[in-house]
């Protein structure tokens, strides 16, 4: 497969397992992950926060290298090494200077393949998964953004913090952390993608030599969320702000709408032009922070809009989010804001590439999730086929559908009720 012109090229060995590379000419740097093909949505309700616990442990050692090991191998190097859960996969990656691409695969592959997973270092290592937990419920804007996707998503893991609860974080036993990895963690269900100064044929002899002993492996199985939105979701606390996330059901991943609703959603919230920051932030000043995100799952996807603003202020943050809203959904775009919108997401997406991390990320991600892998032509060519019926229709499904409001700060329950309904 050279889904991107002569640098990118990907193979699928034997055991299942898929290897991408893209050369990029000039670059004096390697990035290098492994993407596993399971998340948080994939953990028995039981088990949530198991694939988070996983990507903390795998640096904690294996049957050869102690956790200073695996650090001292990457830092002598002077290179990079980390990792990151998300809700549909999980992933370890790896920057080194050119010329050592064998180095970071020989971590990668040690780690990934044999973790020692020992009792102690899961004992050592819940505490400071419970730490962080206690720092992102601190944090009134990443907490009302766990409350909103819970309202999204009720009785669903897509719902449910990546991270883990409390409760099931504690409760975690090391036969459960060892079983999970064992199931999921195999070749079928991942990918090797690197970028940078390297060729194909160096990254295939590098992966062989540390993944090739295991084989086989099955993808997750998922289930579709279908519990009917929670309308409002209030944590009375006392901060300074109110912290509003305003939620909306959306497209999946692979929707035809997809790019039309970025498209929308840059006109609403996401950029500096937006109806939102303007009316909010710049006309009106009743807002630091307004934004809206989008994010797409296999089967589901959202759209939340975000702001904090004092309690004083509520009730005219939300009439004009409630009016943006509307006009969106019922009258789309304007011919500027869609011409200014493609022309953002085009950019944002073409500069993104710029480093071989972005590049390798893209590769690693593509085919975790979609099995192939998108050239930048053709998904420019995406963005710049939208057009004003494609954003009205996709606005007008979405925008005018079913809704919640969760808030964090000292705003009742009560007082959300009229956005909701």
């Amino acid at each position: 497969m050279n889904p991107d012109g002569a640098g990118v090229a990907a193979t699928t060995l034997p055991s299942g397992l898929r290897v991408a590379s893209e050369n990029v000419p000039g670059a004096r740097s390697i990035s290098v992950g492994v993407w596993v093909g399971v998340g948080s949505r994939d953990e028995p309700d039981e088990l949530a926060g198991v694939s988070h616990f996983l990507e903390h442990l795998l640096f904690k050692g294996t049957a050869e290298r102690s956790a200073r090991d695996i650090s001292v191998a990457i830092d002598r190097l002077g290179g990079d090494l980390n990792a990151f859960t998300g809700k549909e996969t999980t992933s370890f990656y790896a920057r080194v200077p050119a010329g050592h691409l064998h180095d970071a695969v020989a971590v990668l592959g040690d780690v990934l393949t044999r973790p020692a997973l020992r009792d102690d270092d899961i004992d050592n290592e819940r505490q400071v998964i419970l730490e962080e937990l206690a720092m992102d419920a601190d944090n009134p804007e990443d907490r009302v953004h766990t409350l909103v996707e819970a309202s999204l998503f009720p009785r669903h893991p897509l719902g449910r913090e990546t991270a883990g609860l409390v409760e099931t974080v504690e409760a975690l036993r090391p036969d459960d952390v060892r079983a999970f990895f064992g199931r999921w963690y195999r070749p079928a269900n991942m990918v090797v993608a690197a970028a940078g100064a390297l060729e194909h044929a160096e990254l295939l002899d590098a992966v062989v030599g540390q993944f090739g002993a295991a084989e086989g492996g099955e993808r997750p199985e998922r289930r579709r969320p279908g519990s009917p939105l929670r309308p409002v979701a209030a944590l009375r606390r006392r901060t300074g702000q109110v912290n509003l996330a305003l939620g909306f059901r959306a497209v999946p991943r692979e929707h035809p709408d997809l790019e039309a609703l970025e498209v929308a959603n840059h006109v609403l919230g996401g950029g500096l032009t937006s109806r939102l920051f303007e009316e909010v932030r710049e006309r009106r000043g009743l807002a630091y922070a307004v934004y809206s995100s989008t994010a797409a799952y296999a089967d589901a996807g959202s759209l939340v809009v975000y702001a904090g603003t004092s309690p004083d202020h509520v009730d005219e943050v939300l009439d004009v989010v409630a009016r943006e809203v509307a006009s969106i959904a019922a009258g789309g775009v304007t011919a500027e804001e869609l011409d200014v919108a493609v022309g953002s997401l085009v950019g944002a997406f073409v500069l993104g590439l710029e480093d071989p991390g972005s590049r390798m990320a893209r590769l690693g991600g593509s085919l975790s999730v979609r099995g192939a892998v998108r050239s930048v032509d053709e998904q420019v060519a995406r963005y710049r086929a939208v057009d004003a019926a494609a954003v009205a229709r996709v606005a007008g499904a979405v925008l005018a559908g079913p809704r919640c409001i969760a808030s964090v700060g000292p705003w009742g329950r009560a007082s959300l009720q009229r956005w909701a309904s």
